[in-house]
């Protein structure tokens, strides 16, 4: 078993896999801090415009995506990362790490 699938549990889900985080009750680990950068933005931007922001970029998420995202309830892939980081102004590896912008 490789060190990545030793954290995830295979659960099936009709036909297709759904994989669960095993460790901890979240599936990311940058969804607090999108969070609050887009509630830190002025003007005000909601996770509906939060989307539309990202369909800008060219990443197909609806505002329930968004939500389930903030929450810790849905992965975050590494393209869907990078257009966050550029929406914020930040670095990805900013919205994976435990650091305060500076």
């Amino acid at each position: 078993m490789s060190i990545s699938n030793r954290f995830l549990k295979k659960i099936p889900f009709r036909k297709y896999t759904v994989f669960k985080n095993k460790n901890d009750t979240k599936n990311n680990i940058c969804g607090e801090k999108i969070s609050r950068l887009r509630n830190g933005l002025k003007p005000y931007v909601s996770q509906r415009a939060l989307a539309e922001k990202m369909q800008l970029k060219g990443i197909d998420l609806d505002k329930n995506a968004i939500q389930r995202i903030e929450c810790g309830n849905r992965f975050v892939t590494d393209i869907e990362l990078r257009a966050f980081a550029n929406i914020f102004g930040v670095s990805a590896d900013f919205l994976i790490s435990g650091d305060e912008p500076r």
